[in-house]
């Protein structure tokens, strides 16, 4: 049987790990610059030196768990256990020097969210949840509060570096932000999403993610009790809306195209 206060030990150990490795490196020169999906989706050898630390960790204390990671790391599960990895949540803040960049680890069974972690190194700020455990910010339990005022909501979002993706991601912003208080583009869909939990923003979305970006952050919002909903775009169920209790409905009726 799974043991949620396992899981997120490990998890938080191999967070705090990868951090330390990654915050050691801020702000220096950096190497192994290469593009992904387009030429500003870089990754570095940071990123890669980070996964493959969490990779190590995870292997070692979770023998038989699966796991996929964004640098390509992966492998099948023998224990119903599934890691999901962002070495580095928030690469471009990191290279240009912006200290807003996380760790961000989930692990899941067949019943869905069993622990995760959100770790900004740069405040030496840890976000951790795990099932049927709740939301916390070090020892501070996390816990939204309901709002059903869409024009006074503080909403995070971010952008995909392919550009037919961020023409339309440009309309769904159009639409959106004459509706809430204000929108913020911090750079970490992780950070994003553990700051819903913490009520710092009370909702983003964002489409063009891949699960490991939102995996971890969706665990902590759900665990604060908010809500959290997948977003298709360009056809594509590869989006997530999370919120606090009573805004989520009226502004996914904003993102969602017309149509």
């Amino acid at each position: 049987m799974t043991d949620p206060r396992e899981l997120l030990d490990v998890a938080v150990h191999a967070a705090r790990e990868a951090g330390d490795l990654l915050l050691a490196r801020f702000g220096g020169p950096q190497s192994g610059l290469t593009a992904k999906s387009s030429r500003t989706d870089l990754v570095s050898d940071a990123d890669r030196d980070a996964e493959a630390l969490l990779v190590a960790i995870l292997q070692r204390e979770r023998p038989g768990d699966g796991l996929v990671a964004e640098e390509g790391s992966a492998a099948e599960s023998s224990t119903g256990v599934r890691w999901l990895v962002d070495p580095l949540d928030g690469t471009t803040n990191y290279l240009w020097g912006i200290p807003h960049w996380s760790v961000s680890i989930a692990a899941t069974d067949r019943d869905g969210d069993v622990a995760a972690v959100v770790h900004d190194p740069c405040r030496g700020e840890t976000f951790t949840a795990c099932r049927t455990g709740g939301a916390w910010l070090g020892d501070v339990h996390l816990a939204l509060t309901p709002s059903d005022d869409l024009a006074e909501a503080l909403v995070a979002t971010g952008f995909a570096y392919v550009a037919d993706e961020r023409a339309v991601q440009a309309q769904a912003l159009q639409r959106v932000l004459p509706k809430v208080r204000d929108v913020r583009r911090f750079g970490s869909a992780a950070l994003d999403l553990a700051w819903v939990a913490a009520g710092r923003v009370d909702a983003f979305y964002e489409t063009g993610l891949s699960p490991w970006d939102w995996a971890a952050g969706s665990a902590l919002v759900r665990e604060a009790g908010g809500t959290v909903v997948t977003v298709t775009a360009v056809g594509r169920p590869d989006g997530v809306l999370a919120a606090r209790p009573g805004l989520g409905e009226a502004l996914l009726a904003l993102v969602r195209s017309p149509g």
